[in-house]
Parts: structure tokens; sequence; C-alpha cells
């Protein structure tokens, strides 16, 4: 528990700062969190970032990641995302011959989810900083309210299994509870003002996130499941790696910027 706390004190002493900065730290710094979580889950198919598949990924995922608000100052690349990301995919396809099939069609299926997975989280956390923080924030502490209330409620109260196969720890009801947290938090973030949106809007769309965070931690836990790993990394003492920690977070970042920002 102290390793966990002082790494906690730690990453959030370098974490918070740079993102209220936000500008080209803030962007370098999520370039090299999503980074480190493609390296994680290419490491789980034991796929090295070092080899020609592994560098295309990340070719690929920091293209993903272009900020839509520095279009202009890198032309064109960032309007051809998706062409681009085409043209990897054939790339890729052509590397299935080039091994003679020791790099697999399932190799490159993986390959490409796992850009998607940590490259459209991270940067849609991009666009929601360029919107201001009360946002960032605002997810962070609703799924810190939603994974915090999650636990305690369900060591407190917890009968039935949420998803046993998957994470035997959850229960229904510490899941209900995370989502009444998230939603006492949201009240909060109201009344002071930080947020611009209908109350009725807010509280749906946080009730919708918070389960939806739920499912993020859920899927990186069946990941870890598949491929028989305890922890994604161990670059984090006491908490595992990236996507352990940003699991939530890349599936409420898409979603809250998709139903509270456009």
């Amino acid at each position: 528990m102290k390793e966990r706390i002082r790494t906690a004190v730690i990453a959030a002493a370098i974490f918070l700062p740079i993102v209220i900065f936000g500008g080209v730290p803030f962007t370098l710094m999520v370039y090299l969190l999503a980074s480190i979580a493609l390296f994680e889950a290419l490491r789980m198919k034991e796929i090295s970032i070092w080899s020609a598949p592994g560098i295309l990924s990340l070719a690929i995922l920091w293209v993903f990641l272009l900020p839509s608000k520095q279009a202009g100052i890198l032309g064109d690349v960032a309007g051809m995302k998706m062409e681009l990301t085409f043209i990897a995919v054939l790339l890729f396809l052509t590397y299935t011959v080039a091994t003679k099939n020791r790099f697999t069609f399932e190799d490159v299926s993986f390959s490409i989810i796992s850009v998607l997975y940590a490259g459209i989280g991270f940067y849609y956390f991009i666009e929601t900083r360029s919107e201001g923080l009360s946002f960032v924030f605002y997810s962070l502490f609703i799924i810190w309210a939603t994974d915090s209330g999650a636990y305690f409620i369900g060591k407190a109260m917890g009968k039935n299994k949420l998803w046993p196969e998957i994470s035997p720890n959850k229960t229904i009801e510490g899941s209900l509870g995370g989502v009444v947290c998230a939603l006492i938090v949201a009240v909060l973030f109201k009344l002071t003002g930080s947020l611009d949106v209908p109350f009725l809007r807010l509280l749906v769309a946080t009730a919708f996130l918070s389960a939806f965070g739920q499912v993020g931690d859920l899927v990186e836990s069946a990941l870890k499941r598949h491929f028989t790993v305890k922890d994604s990394g161990r670059i984090l003492p006491g908490h595992g790696g990236i996507l352990d920690r940003f699991d939530s977070l890349l599936f409420v970042w898409p979603l809250m910027y998709f139903f509270l920002l456009l």
C-alpha cells in the first residue's frame, strides 16, 4: 500500500502540472503515454516495438495522435490520417508475405487494434484539453470516484458478481455504487459552475461515462486474462502499467467528447 501511495503521489506531481500547463509539453506527454501503452499491448502478443511491425504500429499511432488544432502547422499530414492508415495496413499485409506468414494475419489485426485502442483514447485526451481544463478534471474525478465507489461499496455491500469470468472481485452492487459516486462528483462540478452543460444532460452523460469507464476496465482485464499476465507493465510500481491506469479513461475521453463537447 505504501508503494502504491508513493507512486500515485509522484505520478500526480508530474502528470497534473503538465496537464494544467497544456501546450506542447502536454502533447508530448500524451505521445509518451500512448507509446508506452502501445508497447505494453504489443508485448502481450510478443511483438517487439523495435521490430518492423512494432515500428510501423508506432508510426501509425503518432500520426493518429496529431492534434486537429495543429493541422495548419503540420500541413496535409493531419488531414490524411485515414489514407496513411490504409497504406500502413497494406504494408502490414505485405509483411506477412515477406515473412512467409511468420507474422500472421492475426498479428496484423492485433497490431492495428492495439494502435486504435491506445490511439483513440489518448487522441481525445488531447482534443479535450484543447477545449479547456474543466472537462479534463471532470473526466479524471468521475473515474476516480467510480473506481473508489465501486471498491468500497463493493467491499461493504457486494454480493452479486458482475463478471466473474473476467474480473472475479467486481460486484454489481459495487458497480452501481461507482456510478452513484460519479453522479455526486458531477453535481459538485455543476454547482461550482465549472461545466456549461444542462444539468439533466450532465447527469445522463455521467452515468453513461461511469458505466463505460467500468467497461474499459473490464476490457483491459479480459486482455490480460487472455494473455495470462497480471499487469500490462511495471512502469508504475504498485499500479502496473500505463494501460492498467488509463484503461477506463481510454473509453471515457472519446465518449465524453462526443456527448458533451461536440
